[in-house]
């Protein structure tokens, strides 16, 4: 596994990501401004998760779809600590343990995992099974 590549290629998802996140705020839509990022941010990760995979797999072939999307959820959750919870959850009165817990962080890094798992079974899968036949 290129774990370089990995991580740079999901400092950049993270960035989009929570820059559609951020930007969310500044068109209400919906009353509840907090489930209107949610869903943006659950939206947005789909075609960001989907593109770096791509990017990754460009060339390697060989690490399993899993470690991609734990690669990729590893560096937002890290970055989410050092970057994140300072900057928009603490001042707002949460905390780290808050924010880790809360579900819809939960239900974020399984999307990340299985759009990932997805791209590898839909994309890269079959290509190295037939190789190795």
């Amino acid at each position: 596994m290129n774990t370089i590549k990995a991580i740079l290629i999901g400092i950049g998802i993270w960035t989009v990501a929570v820059s559609f996140f951020t930007l969310s705020f500044e068109f209400q839509i919906m009353e509840d401004l907090n489930e209107q990022a949610n869903i943006v941010l659950s939206t947005v990760i789909i075609p960001l998760v989907w593109l770096g995979s791509y990017l990754y797999y460009r060339k390697e072939h060989t690490p399993h779809g899993f470690y991609t999307g734990l690669t990729f959820f590893l560096v937002a959750a890290f970055l989410d600590a050092i970057v994140t919870v300072p900057l928009f959850i603490i001042p707002n009165g949460g905390n780290h343990f808050t924010f880790y817990m809360d579900l819809g962080f939960w239900l974020i890094a399984l999307e990340i995992m299985v759009i990932a798992l997805s791209y590898y079974y839909i994309m890269i899968a079959h290509k190295t099974r037939n190789l190795n036949l």
